[in-house]
């Protein structure tokens, strides 16, 4: 629908109230990274050990997230995130008050089991409750919920160590629960067409993303088999299932299907430069943790600011333009650090800003673009995946990234113009750009002048 039974004004209330939500939920996500050593001096713990406080969030993360995208079809989002937001606080309590490790875990799978509740609810409350014409704006809005968050995680994390107990995180991490109460209040009792939940698609659906991202993040040919096997058998069951878990009429969505490409693609990029500017500033400029942190900071403030403006843009001049700026922004970032890696962080902190305020304009005009392809049934569940798929993304750029750098030398160097002691970095860089590029044509030329789109056609630029 594009406007609910209640006023715009509680339609801008409640956009609100979820970008609260996201700045704690995107902080949660990022700030026990800071934690990890603190945790693993108290409990004795190898790297590989509490590096599970973050992998087993990000696998229930990816598939929680699309898992109530599916429910949100069929029940009430009010109810959703009821029930996910206090699974979230349970969690939060668990791991404050864990005496060992596992339960450690145990908080951190239940913190993820609740707020993957709210990627769906980020994605359905632009689509549900504002037109067509208004969407960017209310996806450039979520967004500085997003990069608010990626702002004040590391920083919060920092003088939580300093000052106070890794606990501490999981004490911040039950505020979300306070805006409970609103979410009640502002948010319709609408609901889809009551139908039976396919539990066996689902668990195929979930045990494949699992083998997957624990086929990346532990290096496991075994485990991607596995997944392979699990997929097959995951798309034989919604082929033959009289109410499959997703309908395979989703991915013969030629739009839908080219959209989440492009998005897993340039998802990719997003977290290559995540994962790969604190190595750099670590290795060639012999930077500190703390440093480094400050040296992030202006970019997230800076996507957290123009996010907005970007969702605008959207509204006013298509999709297609973010898109073009979004790349162009991203393009000259990654063409600068491949040529002036290991220069001044101060200039590094410049650069990185094109790159950010790129990403989030792109991530911006893709979920409006997505939107756009569904039909109003499949809202929830394909928004879903476009979040799941957000996750997957992630591990393989990290997991490719990292082994790149494991080599800290390159055998050739492609950019004359770059330091040859930053070669390796130099080199990803440049492969950045070029896919950059690769990521617009290929947007231009399924969505440019697309006639496919279920709610409106692209304005022209």
């Amino acid at each position: 629908m594009n406007q609910p039974d209640f006023a715009m004004e509680n339609s801008t209330k409640l956009l609100r109230v979820l970008v609260v939500t996201l700045i704690f939920s995107v902080m949660n996500g990022t700030m026990f990274n800071v934690a990890l050593p603190e945790i693993a001096q108290e409990f004795h713990l190898m790297p590989s050990q509490v590096s599970w406080i973050m992998t087993g969030y990000m696998v229930v993360y990816a598939i929680g997230s699309v898992v109530f995208g599916k429910l949100a079809d069929q029940y009430r989002l009010k109810d959703l995130l009821t029930y996910g937001l206090l699974i979230f606080a349970v969690g939060s309590i668990a791991g404050m008050l864990a005496s060992e490790y596992w339960m450690i875990i145990l908080g951190r799978i239940m913190q993820a089991s609740g707020a993957s509740v709210l990627p769906a609810t980020a994605m359905i409350i632009p689509i549900r409750y504002f037109a067509p014409e208004q969407r960017g704006r209310a996806l450039g809005t979520s967004a500085v919920g997003l990069a608010l968050g990626n702002a004040f995680g590391p920083v919060v994390a920092g003088l939580m160590a300093s000052f106070g107990s890794w606990r501490m995180l999981f004490l911040i991490s039950l505020l979300p629960l306070f805006t409970l109460p609103f979410f009640r209040k502002y948010l319709d009792d609408e609901k889809g067409a009551p139908g039976s939940i396919d539990f066996l698609g689902g668990g195929l659906l979930a045990s494949t993303v699992t083998l997957f991202l624990l086929s990346i993040t532990e290096s496991s040919g075994l485990l991607l088999a596995g997944g392979v096997v699990l997929l097959t058998m995951f798309t034989v069951r919604i082929r033959t299932a009289k109410h499959p878990f997703i309908q395979p009429s989703l991915f013969r969505n030629r739009s839908f299907s080219v959209g989440l490409f492009i998005a897993f693609l340039s998802t990719a990029l997003s977290f290559s430069v995540m994962f790969m500017t604190p190595q750099f500033l670590s290795a060639l400029n012999q930077l500190s943790a703390g440093t480094i942190g400050f040296v992030l900071f202006p970019a997230a403030i800076a996507s957290a600011l123009l996010g907005r403006k970007g969702g605008l843009l959207a509204d006013e001049r298509g999709n297609f333009f973010v898109v073009s700026l979004a790349a162009f922004l991203m393009l000259v970032c990654f063409s600068l650090l491949s040529t002036f890696v290991g220069i001044s962080p101060i200039a590094i902190a410049v650069i990185l800003i094109l790159s950010n305020v790129g990403q989030t304009f792109m991530q911006i005009a893709l979920s409006n673009t997505l939107s756009r392809t569904l039909v109003k049934e499949q809202t929830g569940v394909g928004m879903g995946l476009f979040s799941m798929l957000n996750f997957i993304s992630g591990a393989v750029a990290m997991s490719l990234i990292g082994k790149a750098l494991d080599n800290q030398t390159a055998t050739m160097k492609l950019n004359p113009l770059a330091n040859p002691a930053a070669s390796v970095y130099s080199n990803i860089f440049l492969l950045l750009a070029i896919l950059i590029m690769g990521v617009w044509m290929l947007y231009r030329l399924q969505f440019r002048a697309s006639k496919t789109l279920v709610h409106t056609d692209e304005p022209s630029m």
